[in-house]
């Protein structure tokens, strides 16, 4: 896997707590900031980076084995505003500033259907306190979709 993460270099952050409020500059503009929690094979964070060239995509997810798919897709298509990482969500505050990103998306994140790991669901309140630190302006409906 590694040898593909390489070749996908260009969009890959391999430090992203290095990034911690200073996305836009890595990006190289002002546009607003939109997080994928979850990417997996990353159709949906390429599709939304071609239809929304002046929107800056970031992609997290758990595993490189899934985001090298993801990037893969995203340097076939040619965006060039969307970013990937490795990384946990628990540990959000670690690579965004407070208020930096704009909008989270969480699409087909696991469910952990048992009572017992409620408290891993991307939707648990222990996570929604720290999507509310790191988006722009709090939780509301506008800026999280699930």
């Amino acid at each position: 896997c590694g040898a593909r993460m390489e070749a996908c270099a260009a969009i890959w952050e391999k430090a992203p707590s290095d990034n911690k409020g200073r996305w836009k500059e890595v990006f190289g503009n002002d546009n607003p900031i939109y997080l994928e929690i979850g990417c997996g094979k990353g159709k949906f964070i390429t599709g939304m980076a071609r239809q929304y060239p002046d929107i800056n995509f970031l992609a997290i997810d758990l595993f490189e084995d899934v985001l090298v798919l993801a990037m893969e897709k995203a340097v076939a298509e040619e965006t060039p505003n969307v970013r990937f990482f490795v990384g946990n969500a628990s540990a959000l505050e670690d690579y965004f500033e407070q208020g930096e990103v704009e909008r989270i998306f969480l699409n087909f994140s696991d469910p952990w259907k048992k009572r017992k790991q409620a408290k891993r669901r991307l939707t648990h309140k222990n996570f929604l306190n720290i999507y509310k630190k790191i988006l722009k302006n709090g939780i509301n409906l506008w800026n999280i979709r699930i």
